[in-house]
């Protein structure tokens, strides 16, 4: 079967729904498909959305010689003009793949109105869809009603391997020293470590050490801001920023932490806490979006409300003095972990559904 993906920029930017695209990529064309990458240059979200108007794109989208167009959501500034003006003048399904919305974050009350607006005259466009979740699934028939047909296709957390055993994981968590907390994210608002910051600000009596793995150049002011807040929290000697960080040692990263603590505005799904459970690491997650499609709060991790820094200090506060109790929570995430599938039989059932459409075409 042939097939385009369309994205902005490339499949190695640093993100957990790109992380998804490439995963699809390799397993389609592993399985004899044809996959060309479309990518538009990444800007801004004014200048995407005049891009409707561009001829090149237009033409491009026109020419295409394939059986389905993929699609990350994240384009839909450039293409919810061009795609309803292409309407039953093509030759091939346009298959939506959704990580989640941009009307699902948090903005003021008059960009949501118009976030909303342009992302739902897209996704009236679509043939047929991919989503990561069922919040995810959910947002979109919320915003434009039920869309068929579609498949819940959820991330896996395998990407390092199969994660620690049940021995190592007990032998770290009897360790005498600090608290080992990880951030693992891009340094952007959404992910919300300013929040994490402000927790550990109050728990300078607590033994703790945090590291942040994440790349700065996303949103450079942002990742100024934290640094600087860390400095003037008074918590430069606990505080660690790693940077961007290559997979090939992320996994060393986790081997070596206690707590992920990613207390995000809002995620899709939330790869990330289960990467973690893998090896053991209690996850503190977003209660925002699909991460509680994955945590159960208080049983193999902890949900916390965006924004809410005295529940997050309250919950880093008991397990920095409760270790049996972050052992259960440890043991308890790595056998959920063992609950979703792996990368290989996530990939494989887009791949049927993908082929099922085709057969109908």
């Amino acid at each position: 079967m042939r097939l385009g993906l369309l994205i902005y920029g490339s499949l190695e930017t640093l993100s957990g729904g790109y992380l998804y695209d490439k995963k699809l990529v390799e397993y389609l064309r592993k399985h004899y498909d044809t996959v060309d990458i479309v990518s538009i240059p990444f800007k801004n979200y004014p200048c995407h959305l005049v891009g409707n108007f561009s001829p090149v794109l237009r033409s491009r989208l026109a020419d295409l010689d394939v059986d389905i167009l993929l699609q990350d959501e994240l384009i839909h500034p450039s293409l919810f003009l061009i795609n309803r003006s292409y309407r039953g003048k093509t030759n091939y399904l346009k298959v939506s793949i959704v990580h989640h919305l941009r009307s699902s974050e948090e903005h003021s009350p008059e960009l949501l109105w118009f976030y909303r607006r342009i992302e739902a005259s897209y996704l009236r466009t679509i043939d047929a869809f991919i989503f990561n979740s069922q919040t995810t699934r959910y947002e979109v028939e919320h915003l434009v009603g039920n869309k068929e047909p579609a498949v819940v296709a959820t991330p896996a957390g395998d990407r390092f391997g199969s994660g620690l055993e049940e021995v190592h994981i007990t032998a770290r968590a009897k360790q005498v020293g600090p608290l080992r907390l990880l951030f693992l994210g891009n340094l952007i608002r959404r992910k919300g470590l300013h929040n994490l910051l402000a927790a550990l600000a109050h728990m300078k009596n607590e033994d703790w050490l945090l590291s942040v793995a994440g790349c700065r150049d996303v949103d450079t002011v942002y990742a100024r801001e934290v640094e600087g807040l860390v400095q003037s929290l008074e918590l430069s000697s606990r505080v660690i920023f790693l940077g961007e960080t290559p997979d090939s040692n992320i996994g060393s990263l986790l081997h070596n932490s206690h707590v992920l603590v990613v207390p995000s505005f809002y995620e899709g799904f939330g790869i990330v806490y289960l990467e973690a459970m893998a090896y053991g690491v209690v996850p503190i997650a977003s209660s925002a979006g699909g991460g509680n499609e994955i945590v159960q709060n208080n049983k193999n991790g902890f949900l916390v409300n965006p924004g809410d820094s005295a529940t997050l200090e309250s919950q880093l506060r008991h397990l920095c003095r409760n270790r049996d109790i972050l052992l259960e929570l440890a043991l308890s995430a790595r056998r959920r972990f063992d609950e979703f599938p792996g990368w290989e039989q996530t990939c494989a059932r887009i791949h049927f559904f993908l082929h099922s459409l085709k057969t109908n075409l």
